[in-house]
């Protein structure tokens, strides 16, 4: 028997400094820069309101009080603090909205969406919007078997295998077990210094199945750089050549 679940919650995280965009990160935090006209975190949080998810939890920390004006936009908003934002990794985001963990999305802030469809809320099993690729990527990269469960992963990327994108489903169990894992890891080992998607993906890896959901290219656009960003926006090369010395 194939047991659906449903997305209700959907945690985003928000709260890094966003420093390889610099200086542009320097008076604004990352998820809130603007391309083509709209902020990168709206293209996001409209994709998972069309999909009917009613509460959206944002962890913030970076310039935090830029993103209150999102509680007045959007009905579905609640901003959580994260207080070690500047001396942890991002479990420390995670760690503190551990308690919405199940049936839920994960996913960074960085993202455009440029495929809503992506968010729909029903799924047989937690697992990473993953791309196929055959070019080589520095990003994380998944092999699964032929019904799409996730064998191994490397961290250092490679070619001829899944792309990891940092959105992903967690049902109800699993994110139970995510949150005792959190708290194992960040709070009782003090290991601070990693992604929170280490836990399922290497330090208790035995203890998930996770099924990987097929996107394609383009669907989601990360901004991890100030190339990537310029190649969305173009407008972009002004704003820096008038930041630069003469």
């Amino acid at each position: 028997m194939i047991f659906i679940y449903r997305v209700t919650k959907a945690i985003i995280v928000a709260a890094g400094k966003g420093e390889r965009l610099l200086p542009i990160t320097g008076k604004i935090p990352k998820p809130l820069i603007e391309v083509n006209g709209k902020k990168i975190i709206e293209s996001l949080i409209d994709a998972i309101v069309s999909n009917g998810i009613k509460e959206i939890y944002i962890v913030v920390g970076y310039l935090k009080e830029q993103f209150q004006y999102l509680k007045e936009k959007y009905d579905q908003i609640e901003l959580i603090e994260n207080p070690y934002y500047a001396v942890c990794n991002n479990i420390s985001s995670l760690y503190m909205a551990r308690e919405h963990l199940g049936n839920s999305i994960i996913t960074d802030a960085d993202m455009i969406v440029n495929n809503q469809e992506i968010f729909n809320p029903q799924f047989e099993h937690s697992g990473y919007c993953s791309m196929w690729t055959e070019q080589h990527t520095n990003e994380w990269l998944q092999t699964v078997d032929e019904n799409g469960f996730v064998v191994s992963c490397n961290r250092n990327g490679g070619k001829n295998g899944y792309q990891l994108f940092s959105v992903s489903f967690w049902t109800r169990r699993d994110g139970l077990k995510l949150r005792q894992h959190l708290e194992e890891v960040f709070s009782g080992k003090k290991i601070t210094d990693i992604f929170w998607d280490d836990i399922p993906m290497f330090y208790y890896k035995d203890q998930y199945q996770l099924q990987i959901r097929k996107i394609n290219e383009y669907d989601i656009i990360e901004i991890d750089s100030l190339a990537e960003l310029i190649e969305e926006d173009a407008t972009y090369i002004d704003v820096l050549s008038k930041t630069k010395p003469k």
